[in-house]
């Protein structure tokens, strides 16, 4: 409401409910109702969805009765129309004990209602606590240490564990956690005791102890503390978050093409949002800047009253995505791929009894019982995403972000999911789908549609959508939106009563950033996510779940058993009983061809398959290094086993022909097979690094018919290399080249078979050259891993790379 100069202005009003309190502002409406977008929610069966409106009127405030079932009560009378200020009591459903309101003027709050503490200070860092869920009141107030001169140092110790003062039971907090300590100053600091998912100070984390003032949040797990007039002030997050989004700006191109296109909208607790648009609309974009994974150039986000790019370092666990595509491993079961997921999100320290409890809870809470020995690859797609959410939900987050959960399904399926998604919202949890479905909107609290260019061109109910617009189906509306480009959709919105009413939210008053700094520098936004475990726990998991994964691929295994049994009996049957000048070549040409192609095809898809997921929990705090040696580990032992095997079949029994019957140091068998061995492991982090190059799993197989062609031409069995400039240069990044070069030392190549093709340096029958060979394949195979871990980081969230 505006007011003309010269009227009147309705007084600035402080209500108090059981909820909390709110500071009603002359300048808005405040409805109230059970609707959890309603500024006064009540969760009571008596109040209606809609149930009354507070508005100022001249030099008053007045309520009105929206029509509600049980009716708006002042003084033990229903009322229709009522006149509140200072000292007003209201209640709202029943006149003797429906939920109570009573107002104050600011500085002099109302009487709590029975029950309640009086309400104390805030955390200083937080936005208008009275409009968040945690922020409102604190859970318990707690007494701090002693402190002062004289006073021996004392400290609160804070954790998991039974033992602590003060016991977390939060299965993302660790045992031993953090320390608060009093001073000889009579000051106070927190310590973090080498926690692993952190401690936290006004949002960033604390590497051994900082200093706290008055007001400062201490984060830790899904909890906050505040020091407060000596009292340590403890709040919980319990999932019911509100989420403010305040003028988002995305450009690209230097400015010159808008993504998001100032973007603002509340998002109450409990809600579940649907965001829906044409293509290039910027939906994805705006997933990206609310979960902070590619946070907007400008612009706030503020969640549950915090910002959450300037607290970034210690909310995004606090935030559950799930993309597209499936982020489990489909080989597995559900409960062991929740349980390996579970290994690398929570503590170290978490008992695996700990562990397994949750998992079952989250399948219980996902319909999944009846199916969680079952492979994931054996779901429907409904039961799939359910999984996928599931894996989400094992850390507890407040805010969930799916991105097009019912792609591909019928339309059963897609509103299985969509009703899925209701349930976790009811069941205390702020819901946002990206969607292209429009069958189950109706389900949702609110809908956004974005228009092109990244515009808001509606937010509300979704059952007044498609009257506002003026069309009568969804495909009529997404037609205007391609056909009618002159049309401007954001500011009829914005003219509209719907803008007023819904998109223009009472929680916060803070403007957005104006002073042209992207909100992506916040410094929250640079530091890494904090890893659960240690580096070498991950990476034990990491084995432990690819092993699995693997040993549950059929395809995977007969392929790896096959390959090495053929490859080697091709190489027996060139070779015969004796390696001679007219089979030598040929037969060690096989061993190559076979080691190329038994390393490379183990390795060429295993990572673009797998992207999706690597790009999730790298987000949350897995190791890329980590992540990167469990594939070499697992990969590197299966290549070297398949190199053996390969090796002993073509050539056990078989006569080499060796100078004196020896090879340079080792007997000929082992001398080959090592070479062999390096070459299929060297052609498996060749394989790794075309699995990061690429795009697309379908373009892997060509890509490995290339790179076999590759090796056979430049390992100097077919072609001279020796001399000829550029290519000989060329052959010395290919690992065939090296290998057929060691193997050849093995034989004396040169001298069992003569000629300008083997009157090659590097088939020299000398230990030195043996070792170059063998050198070299190492070389090549550090070279591959180092570009692979560079590749790796560019297909990580924008964040991850700061």
């Amino acid at each position: 409401m505006v007011q003309r100069h010269g009227v009147p202005t309705a007084p600035e009003l402080v209500m108090e409910t059981d909820r909390g309190s709110t500071v009603m502002s002359p300048g808005r409406t405040y409805h109230v109702g059970r609707d959890p977008q309603c500024e006064i929610c009540f969760d009571d069966a008596r109040v209606s969805w809609h149930h009354a409106v507070l508005r100022p009127d001249g030099d008053h405030w007045t309520v009105e009765d929206e029509g509600s079932t049980n009716g708006t009560w002042a003084e033990g009378h229903r009322v229709r129309a009522w006149s509140v200020g200072p000292g007003s009591e209201l209640r709202f459903g029943h006149s003797l004990n429906g939920p109570r309101a009573v107002f104050a003027a600011p500085g002099r709050p109302p009487p709590a209602p029975p029950g309640r503490p009086a309400a104390s200070p805030r955390p200083s860092s937080v936005t208008n606590p009275a409009f968040t869920g945690t922020f409102r009141r604190p859970t318990s107030v707690r007494a701090l240490p002693a402190r002062g001169a004289g006073v021996p140092r004392t400290a609160l110790a804070i954790g998991r564990d039974p033992d602590n003062d003060l016991v977390l039971d939060d299965l993302v907090v660790s045992r031993r956690h953090a320390e608060l300590r009093s001073l000889p100053d009579g000051g106070y600091e927190i310590a973090d005791l080498g926690s692993h998912n952190g401690t936290y100070l006004n949002g960033y984390p604390v590497d051994r102890a900082a200093r706290l003032t008055e007001g400062d949040i201490v984060g830790i797990g899904h909890r906050a503390f505040c020091l407060v007039s000596g009292q340590l002030q403890e709040y919980v997050d319990t999932g019911e978050v509100s989420l403010e989004v305040q003028d988002l700006t995305v450009a690209v191109d230097h400015g010159r093409k808008v993504l998001l296109d100032h973007v603002s909208f509340p998002v109450g607790a409990k809600c579940l949002l649907a965001v829906v648009g044409p293509s290039g609309a910027g939906k994805s974009t705006l997933l990206g800047a609310l979960t902070g994974l590619r946070p907007a150039d400008h612009g706030t986000v503020l969640y549950d009253g915090r910002d959450l790019y300037r607290d970034y370092a210690e909310l995004r666990s606090r935030i559950g995505l799930v993309p597209q595509d499936d982020i489990l491993h489909a080989q597995l079961t559900v409960r062991r791929a929740l349980g390996y997921a579970a290994e690398l999100r929570f503590p170290q320290d978490t008992a695996k009894a700990e562990r397994e409890a949750r998992v079952a809870e989250v399948i219980r809470e996902l319909g999944l019982d009846q199916r969680a020995d079952q492979p994931i690859h054996s779901l429907s797609g409904g039961q799939r995403k359910r999984v996928s959410v599931a894996l989400e939900l094992l850390t507890k987050p407040s805010l969930l972000f799916l991105d097009e959960p019912t792609s591909g399904l019928d339309p059963g399926m897609d509103r299985s999911v969509m009703h899925m998604l209701r349930g976790l919202a009811d069941d205390g949890r702020t819901v946002i789908v990206v969607t292209h479905s429009v069958l189950s909107l109706d389900v949702c609290d609110r809908l956004l549609v974005l228009a092109p260019g990244g515009r808001i061109a509606y937010y509300g109910p979704p059952d007044k959508t498609l009257d506002f617009f003026g069309y009568d189906q969804w495909p009529e509306a997404f037609e205007a939106f391609e056909n009618d480009q002159g049309r401007d959709w954001a500011g009829e919105y914005r003219a509209s009563p719907y803008q007023r009413r819904y998109a223009t939210s009472a929680a916060s008053p803070v403007r957005a950033r104006t002073d042209g700094a992207p909100s992506a520098s916040a410094a929250g936004l640079r530091v890494p996510p904090p890893k659960p475990q240690s580096w070498g726990a991950q990476l034990g998991t990491l084995i432990r779940r690819y092993a699995a994964a693997l040993g549950a691929d059929r395809t995977f295994l007969a392929i790896m058993v096959a390959l090495p049994f053929v490859m080697g009996a091709m190489a027996r049957a060139l070779a015969g009983s004796e390696l001679t000048p007219e089979t030598a070549i040929n037969a060690l040409l096989i061993l190559n061809v076979g080691g190329v192609l038994t390393g490379a095809a183990n390795a060429v898809r295993e990572l673009v398959k797998e992207r999706v997921i690597y790009q999730r929990e790298r987000a949350v705090g897995l190791s890329r290094s980590a992540y990167l040696m469990s594939k070499v580990v697992v990969l590197g032992a299966i290549t070297v086993a398949q190199a053996v095997v390969l090796t002993l079949v073509g050539l056990f029994g078989v006569k080499h022909n060796a100078p004196g019957g020896k090879g340079v140091l080792l007997p000929p068998l082992i001398e080959i097979t090592l070479a062999v061995a390096l070459l299929s492991f060297t052609a498996m982090m060749l394989g790794l690094l075309v699995s990061a190059l690429v795009k697309k799993e379908e373009v892997t197989m060509p890509l490995l018919v290339l790179l076999a062609i590759v090796q056979v031409v430049f390992c100097g069995a077919l072609l001279q290399l020796n001399g000829v400039p550029v290519i000989e240069q060329l052959a010395w990044f290919v690992p065939s080249r090296w290998a057929l070069g060691a193997m050849a030392a093995t034989i004396d190549l040169g001298a069992l078979v003569p000629g300008k093709l083997t009157d090659d340096p590097l088939f020299a029958h000398s230990a030195r050259i043996w070792l170059l060979d063998l050198g070299m394949l190492v070389a090549l195979s550090l070279l591959f891993g180092l570009l692979v871990s560079r590749l790796l980081r560019r297909h990580e969230p924008a964040i991850m790379r700061k």
